[in-house]
């Protein structure tokens, strides 16, 4: 960044302006993590009559809701009135829309040509995804749009699912939380246990599983599937490369595991289940640790081997852009190309008859390695700081820091019992989690455009 005393006298630019995209989101998570916590513990209503929430268990349900994580320390069904309910959703819907519209403008501008700031900052200037061009104002306001679609359909569905079951009262509210709560893929309920009450009702399980899969998908990708369809008449219009990566790895990561789910847990959560309803929980499980949180089962009382899958499957996550957390779709999707392409003797990783620049599958392995050692920073920690045999040992804590960093919000049922320390853990996690990849990918971006003026001789390293 330019020093300031370059600049003539009265022409510096404000402190605002000096701040990078990548200080601008973190510091606008720590703001608003803030303002969620002081309104949990400092405003009236919040609270149901005989409830006390410490500090740290403020900070801990605003960092998760901002962060649209979805784990929990106390219940957020009888612990917040409908006021303090209605706050937590504005937290999700704001770190949500948040997240979405900067995530969406920087992760064009990775790929512009001019600099970063430049397409970080100013809403007008034209973005590319793959070979279509197209206006950042235009997609700002389709996200704002899109989100307001799906979770008014979300919310319609469900009350007319919900009504006879709730009563007509009661369901609305229950509706439209869940329904921003999923498409947020933040995973927080009105219900104390969770969707587990609709275990047997395959149709809303399909309905909050579509606002999932929606809001993880990525505004990029839906950006081109509208585009798709505006001019599928007249012109053209081939998807990019990112597109078709994100929806073939969504595909293969919500279909591949649903049967080997349906037979590691033939015989624990999935046992009692007829078989249509079976496939149905298998399955919007399967969606729900792409970073959403909802459970319909005790993963508690789950197989080592089936937690242990969805441990993987949390840790790839949703897409870029996207509400959802994790590795992400494509990085998960570059990884396996670069081993494949290397496994052939290609000199450039290559997919669909186009090739991956160098910059791309680096910064695919940078955010991959520096998430691992994250990940694993948090399980230790937690292994730690949690005394030896409590929490049903090693699995449980493994699983909920793979679940924080990843922001899916699913648990064995430990998360309540975790001592201050171990919560103040997950917060780091959450945040890290929420924050960490984009701020990489853009530091990672921003190095590889800056000119090298000089290098250090090769020298070779045996690998293998």
């Amino acid at each position: 960044m330019r020093p300031l005393w370059d600049y003539p006298v009265g022409q510096r630019p404000s402190w605002w302006q000096r701040r990078t995209p990548p200080q601008l989101l973190a510091g606008s998570f720590v703001l608003l993590i803030a303002i969620g916590t002081a309104g949990l513990k400092l405003l009236p209503g919040m609270l149901s009559p005989g409830t006390e929430l410490s500090w740290l268990d403020a900070l801990f349900t605003a960092t998760s809701a901002v962060c649209t994580t979805g784990l929990t320390v106390v219940d957020t069904a009888t612990a917040f009135t409908p006021a303090g309910q209605l706050w937590i959703l504005a937290l999700i819907q704001s770190g949500g829309i948040g997240i979405l519209t900067f995530t969406t403008l920087v992760i064009t501008a990775l790929g512009g040509r001019p600099s970063l700031r430049q397409e970080a900052s100013a809403v007008g200037n034209p973005l590319e995804i793959g070979f279509h061009r197209i206006d950042a104002r235009q997609l700002t306001r389709h996200i704002v749009l899109f989100t307001l679609l799906f979770e008014g359909t979300g919310t319609l569905l469900l009350c007319l699912l919900w009504g006879p079951l709730l009563g007509w009262d009661q369901a609305p509210w229950h509706a439209l939380f869940h329904a921003v709560s999923a498409f947020c893929n933040a995973g927080f309920s009105t219900f104390s246990d969770n969707l587990v009450p609709f275990r047997h009702h395959p149709l809303t399980l399909l309905v909050i599983a579509a606002l999932v899969v929606s809001g993880g998908l990525g505004f990029l990708t839906w950006e081109e599937l509208y585009l798709y369809w505006r001019r599928r008449k007249t012109s053209h219009f081939t998807l990019s490369l990112h597109s078709r990566l994100v929806l073939t790895t969504t595909a293969l990561l919500l279909l591949l595991p649903t049967p080997l789910l349906v037979w590691l847990e033939k015989s624990t959560t999935l046992k009692d289940l007829p078989l249509l309803d079976r496939w149905c929980n298998a399955f919007f499980i399967c969606v729900n640790t792409r970073t959403s949180g909802f459970n319909t089962v005790d993963h508690g009382q789950g197989s080592d081997a089936a937690n242990f899958l969805l441990i993987l499957l949390m840790s790839v996550g949703g897409s870029p852009g996207s509400m959802a957390g994790g590795m992400k779709t494509t990085t998960f999707a570059l990884l396996i190309v670069l081993a494949w392409s290397r496994f052939r003797g290609w000199e450039v990783a290559s997919v669909w008859s186009r090739s991956l620049r160098k910059q791309t599958t680096d910064r695919a392995i940078g955010l991959f390695v520096i998430g691992f050692i994250v990940v694993t920073t948090g399980i230790l920690l937690l292994s730690i700081t949690e005394a030896q045999g409590r929490n049903g040992g090693f699995l449980p804590r493994m699983f909920e820091a793979v679940s924080a960093f990843n922001l899916v919000g699913l648990s064995m049922g430990i998360t309540p019992q975790l001592t201050p320390t171990g919560r103040g853990i997950l917060i780091a996690l959450m945040y890290l989690g929420r924050v960490g990849p984009l701020v990489m990918a853009t530091a990672l971006a921003v190095q590889a455009r800056l000119p090298s003026k000089f290098r250090y001789a090769y020298e070779e390293v045996a690998v293998g």
